[in-house]
């Protein structure tokens, strides 16, 4: 049976990386979280101090850089860089500020653009992120973008941040989301569009299991 290739693209907190997880646990499919590959090249230049306004600097520094990602026994993806893991390195709230302006480097997208679609060329894959469907994955079998209000959004991120121990405030999220929802959409190269043809799905007022169930749905009918 033919394996498809699954593209969800979103904003900030959208919960873009839960729900593709889940769903290509359901699928049997591998799930490539892109956001952990921009995350852990912004980690690097962080360490490393390169200027985030140098985008040759920030270029130079991607295409130095090896990101990988794996799973653990329990089938949680680990994110590894430069062969030394980063999964929760690349989830602090420093990172969370700094990951648009990296990302928006032409320089950095076309480096890991190349190692996505390495992954994705034999099919079975589902891949969340900005600009999947538009330019990652433009030919994707499947297409979804999923958002949710400012409000939900940050509601979920300031648990989530809370659950991992951060002492973060509820505005200043709303603040950094909107702001990153801003640098996104607004970045010259590959930025954050819904595709013509991707499903909108608004999660503001479902779980997840409810939006799983309705891109699993759609995609079992095919698309109809």
């Amino acid at each position: 049976m033919k394996k498809f290739n699954i593209a969800i693209d979103g904003p900030a907190g959208a919960g873009k990386s839960t729900i593709a997880k889940l769903l290509a646990g359901r699928l049997g499919y591998v799930y490539v979280d892109t956001g952990a590959m921009y995350r852990a090249v912004t980690l690097k230049a962080l360490r490393e101090q390169v200027d985030l306004n140098n985008p040759a600097a920030l270029t130079n520094l991607a295409q130095n850089t090896s990101v990988y990602l794996d799973l653990d026994p329990g089938g949680s993806q680990r994110v590894f860089l430069d062969g030394q893991e980063v999964t929760l390195d690349i989830r602090t709230p420093m990172v969370s500020r700094n990951v648009s302006q990296v990302s928006a480097v032409p320089g950095v997208r076309r480096e890991m653009v190349r190692l996505q679609q390495q992954m994705a060329q034999n099919g079975g894959v589902v891949m969340d992120g900005r600009d999947i469907g538009t330019y990652v994955l433009p030919g994707a079998d499947f297409k979804f973008f999923l958002t949710a209000s400012i409000d939900e959004r940050a509601r979920r991120r300031y648990f989530e941040l809370k659950d991992k121990g951060y002492a973060v405030k509820l505005e200043q999220l709303k603040e950094e989301i909107a702001q990153r929802d801003r640098m996104d959409a607004g970045r010259e190269f590959a930025p954050l569009v819904q595709a013509q043809d991707a499903v909108l799905i608004d999660s503001s007022t479902l779980n997840i299991d409810q939006v799983v169930a309705a891109i699993l749905a759609y995609v079992r009918r095919g698309g109809q």
